[in-house]
């Protein structure tokens, strides 16, 4: 997945690259950069109606977005050229109430609009011209396509959706409604928090080994320094009292490879997998990050809808 950015202030849209060969395919993985929010940072693609920006701002950026994705409807006379014709209009953009949960809906058509807003973490469909959105700020946004029946499905895959087998589940149900076989899946991981900034509790790590063999492996463990410590050792060779010998341990989940290994079990091949080497923590210039941001920030959006 490219991840060189040539303009800062330009929205930038990332995409897979073998997604990226499918010209039926609507897909990418929106960035922080090109937008109008300023509840963040100045010039912020915001596309989560968070409670520190304006609603308005929210549409606009959106609409910034899906016209960077060519997300428009043919028209006759239509133009965006600025030419004095009307856009053509945009895609409807479907999304979800997010419920950190392994609840997929299956969208068919518009959902109605003066009823309440879907809950869940995953959607799939076949229909052409609806995109389907999931929001992210760590969390992992994942998509699925089955190139060869053209259906696509997005995925909010956070710790708990992730231990809640939800990537492993999107593609037991695109084989369930459409008939779509693992093997022709094809699979892109999104930015996400990444093992070197993801410290959870030893609560987490439980979860993640009573349900998977390989539980274990997707973590890692840094002892807490101690500069003082490190200065001075020879302070600390002399008895302590029970409980104060050792520094406590930080617990550090990778959560691309916990979905990477669910994919590969529900039979996507590895060749059909890519993931952004991106940390949204690590990158706060280019991506939102609700850890490093203590909870303050916008959101990113995975998109992914069919031409029809």
């Amino acid at each position: 997945m490219p991840t060189q950015v040539r303009n800062k202030t330009k929205l930038t849209i990332l995409r897979a690259q073998h997604l990226s060969q499918l010209p039926w395919l609507v897909h990418g993985f929106s960035t922080r950069v090109g937008g109008f929010s300023r509840a963040y940072g100045k010039g912020d693609l915001n596309l989560g109606f968070t409670k520190d920006d304006a609603p308005a701002t929210v549409e606009r950026n959106r609409a910034a977005f899906l016209r960077e994705l060519k997300a428009t409807a043919p028209r006759a006379g239509g133009s965006a050229n600025g030419s004095g014709k009307a856009r053509p209009p945009l895609w409807p953009l479907i999304t979800l109430r997010q419920i950190h949960s392994d609840v997929i809906r299956r969208i068919d058509s518009i959902p109605a609009a003066n009823k309440e807003p879907l809950s869940g973490d995953g959607m799939i469909t076949a229909t052409p011209g609806l995109l389907l959105g999931i929001q992210a700020a760590d969390c992992l946004p994942v998509i699925l396509v089955d190139a060869t029946r053209q259906v696509v499905g997005v995925f909010h895959a956070g710790w708990r959706g992730t231990v809640q087998r939800i990537v492993e589940k999107g593609v037991g149900e695109l084989h369930r409604a459409f008939g779509s076989h693992p093997h022709e899946v094809k699979a892109a991981i999104g930015p996400g928090i990444h093992g070197c900034c993801y410290m959870v509790g030893e609560e987490v790590r439980v979860k993640f080994e009573s349900q998977f063999e390989y539980g274990a492996s997707l973590f890692r463990e840094v002892k807490e320094s101690d500069p003082v410590r490190e200065k001075y050792p020879l302070l600390f060779l002399s008895a302590r009292a029970p409980g104060h010998s050792d520094l406590p341990k930080n617990i550090f989940l990778n959560l691309v490879e916990a979905n990477r290994q669910q994919l590969l079990a529900a039979g996507v091949p590895e060749k059909s997998i890519e993931a952004s080497p991106l940390c949204t923590h690590c990158r706060r210039e280019l991506l939102f990050s609700h850890r490093a941001e203590k909870g303050k920030t916008g959101r990113m959006m995975a998109v992914a809808g069919i031409r029809g």
